[in-house]
């Protein structure tokens, strides 16, 4: 079974089946996703992250069906009712659902109809009427008056006969093939289509009066009619013309010799479909459409979180957080480049008390004190007066001062987390929640890992989807960035340190305790003489965790231990010593390489291709960060407001959020504008994760401006 596991994945993903049986071997053996990636490309054939989750997820799934396989083969021969032809219909299912639609028939029922008109005995009066005979001698009612009884609880031969068609109608119902057939009809040719609910208007008033093709709804209506049904305000279904579902079932079962018992099976078929087969089958197309409305909103949720924890980071500047607030004041929070909270404060510039300067005064003050170059205001309360108080202030003062307005989702959550009162138990929450909106823009993925991913707001609908597979696949998004960045083993919090591979949050915290007591990790191998971290998870971890200025010069590069001999051979070859590489003197090794032939190079060196090759990028730029290479964050020293907006003014914006239907693109007004999927590109666009991503600095052209609602329709395309 497992071989016929690995075939069907090599198929699938288009891999060979060496390829898939090395990397299964791999995970089975209990390697993470981002060491496998990392640093067993030889044995992938080089697999991202991404494709090795999927593939992860695709074993997990073929074996789950594999034991259902099992199960339901063993029960069926439990019963003494197995036959080759059962066995050969479950070994070429091809999912659960075909899986139990074999094991129906079989499965204990509750009590039904047709369970009661067995127990009374009429169940040879019900294949009495399947044989649809040309004639019966004596007649169907005189025989099913033999099987009337008052003690079996038949009064009479209508009830006998409506007992009849009661088992005939559950016998259909649970017919595999014929369910296969009709649920592939239904999807084919069924609408998904909904009616209010309530007389009242609400956001669902669009799916008021609302039906389309199930092959063609998009996964985010799906989504949007399934919240409006939870919420009572609309009535879902699926509809399909009956006579067409039908009319094969009746070609099959009903015969044509004019058989007086045919009307009795057409009409079982008929109660059959209605009662029996129809609710279930809807039921479980709606739940395929659900499951994959989720699968195809969490994967965009995922990518959406990725580029949001990839934003570069604001890398040797003074910040200063700014969380804005009316009655409770505005919190300050002023962080060095190292993270280090150095001063704090309140103010109050906005109403109720308006002590703008006072304010101005303490802020500058600030300013001119820690030599602040950014501030880092909220996006929440009261934030688009605190642009305008800061934006005036910045005019007034001699500093090279910039700001930017930070999206403050989920810093809340993290101000009343536990973990926050652990790493500022004097602050408040407000203040707390400053410290994160300064740490947020000098480094996304250090702040933003502290929060819920479903709480940083660039999903859609994530409260309606299945919470364990979202939060599985979100969580796999926050390990695979955290993991290829890396981090700084000496200054990495806990929770940061928790998603390295390989390293749970216990270990995590025993690092920082072991840190605490013992002073600043010199080597990387000094992880193995902390608790809990063992040889398996010193592997695992070791590639990702950096120690600079440590002891070993390759500790603050992504080349793993195992391969510290090579990297040391490489250098000989070419003539380097490891202070060539602290001095950052190897610049034209890659080309030295090539110059040689890499395969030489490997083969001489014996590793593969690829660990030469990323050994190589890792020398040349030791302690470099992948995310140095993308656009900085915009920085501002003036205000743009929505009611400044016009028709056709072009804006330099940051993309916050990819939806099914566009994107959200922050201008600077406080409102983020919508390019539509329509407004995305010149050119047709399928989706748009396609053409732009979170955290895209784009250039876009206002369309129209709705102030009184708020909106704001952007275009990407050229006039």
């Amino acid at each position: 079974m497992e071989m016929n596991i690995i075939e069907t994945l090599a198929a699938e993903f288009g891999l060979r089946t060496e390829q898939v049986e090395k990397t299964v071997a791999l995970i089975d053996e209990g390697n993470t996703i981002p060491f496998i990636a990392r640093y067993r490309k030889e044995v992938t054939g080089s697999l991202d992250d991404a494709v090795l989750r999927d593939l992860n997820d695709r074993l997990t799934a073929l074996r789950n069906l594999e034991k259902r396989k099992e199960e339901v083969s063993a029960l069926i021969t439990a019963q003494e009712k197995m036959t080759p032809e059962i066995q050969a219909a479950i070994d070429g299912a091809k999912t659960i659902t075909e899986v139990e639609d074999i094991y129906r028939p079989f499965r204990p029922h509750r009590k039904t109809r047709a369970s009661v008109a067995r127990e009374r005995g009429l169940e040879p009066l019900a294949e009495l009427l399947m044989a649809q005979e040309p004639s019966y001698t004596p007649s169907i009612e005189e025989q099913a008056a033999e099987f009337v009884d008052e003690e079996k609880g038949v009064g009479s031969v209508e009830e006998a006969l409506q007992g009849a068609r009661d088992i005939i109608a559950e016998d259909i119902s649970d017919n595999a093939e014929y369910r296969k057939e009709i649920r592939a009809l239904t999807f084919a040719h069924g609408t998904l289509t909904s009616r209010q609910a309530k007389d009242e208007d609400s956001v669902y008033a669009q799916y008021y009066d609302y039906s389309e093709a199930l092959k063609t709804v998009p996964g985010h209506r799906v989504l949007a009619l399934n919240r409006g049904e939870k919420e009572e305000f609309l009535k879902v279904s699926v509809v399909i013309d009956e006579d067409m579902v039908l009319k094969d079932l009746r070609l099959r079962l009903l015969r044509t010799n004019g058989s007086p018992a045919t009307e009795h099976v057409a009409a079982a078929l008929t109660d059959s479909y209605e009662r029996l087969i129809a609710p279930s089958i809807e039921r479980e197309i709606r739940s395929d459409i659900f499951d994959q409305a989720c699968e195809g909103a969490i994967k965009l949720f995922a990518d959406n979180l990725g580029h949001l924890l990839m934003q570069p980071p604001l890398k040797g500047k003074t910040v200063m957080g700014f969380d804005p607030g009316y009655a409770h004041g505005c919190k300050l929070a002023v962080v060095d480049p190292t993270g280090k909270v150095v001063d704090t404060g309140v103010i109050y510039p906005v109403k109720p008390r308006q002590e703008t300067e006072k304010s101005k005064r303490i802020v500058r003050q600030m300013i001119s004190r820690h030599h602040v170059e950014v501030i880092a205001i909220g996006n929440g309360t009261a934030s688009k007066e605190s642009e305008i108080f800061i934006a005036n202030l910045i005019k007034e003062i001699d500093e090279d001062v910039k700001y930017i307005v930070v999206s403050e989702a989920g810093a809340s959550i993290y101000s009343a987390s536990k973990l926050a009162a652990e790493e500022f138990p004097e602050f408040d929450v407000m203040q707390r929640s400053a410290v994160s909106i300064a740490r947020r823009l000098q480094d996304p993925l250090a702040e933003l890992i502290k929060i819920d991913p479903k709480g940083i707001g660039v999903g859609q609908y994530q409260h309606d989807m299945k919470q364990a597979r979202l939060d599985e696949a979100l969580g796999g998004v926050v390990e695979d960035c955290v993991n290829a960045v890396g981090v700084d083993l000496n200054t990495a919090s806990y929770s940061l340190l928790s998603y390295i591979s390989g390293i749970n949050t216990a270990s995590a915290k025993n690092i920082v305790r072991y840190r605490e007591e013992n002073g600043a990790f010199s080597r990387r191998s000094q992880l193995l003489k902390v608790p809990r971290i063992g040889a398996k998870a010193y592997e695992q971890a070791a590639g990702f965790l950096r120690v600079p200025g440590g002891e070993e010069i390759f500790d603050n590069t992504g080349v793993h231990p195992e391969s510290y001999e090579a990297a040391e051979r490489l250098l000989a070859l070419f003539g380097y010593s490891r202070e060539d590489v602290k001095n950052g003197s190897l610049k034209k090794l890659h080309a030295q390489v090539d110059q040689a032939g890499a395969a030489a190079v490997s083969q001489k060196l014996e590793i593969g291709l690829p660990t030469l090759q990323d050994i190589v990028s890792e020398l040349e730029k030791p302690g470099r960060d992948i995310r140095d290479t993308l656009p900085p964050p915009v920085l501002r020293d003036d205000i743009l407001s929505l009611e400044d907006l016009k028709p056709d003014m072009e804006l330099t914006g940051t993309v916050r959020n990819v939806i099914d239907f566009g994107a959200f693109v922050d201008i600077g007004v406080h409102q983020d504008g919508l390019v539509h999927i329509s407004q995305l590109s010149d050119r047709f666009v399928k989706h748009p994760s396609d053409v732009v991503k979170v955290g895209d600095v784009v250039k876009v052209r206002v369309l129209s401006v709705d102030v009184p609602k708020k909106r704001i329709a952007l275009t990407m395309k050229t006039k």
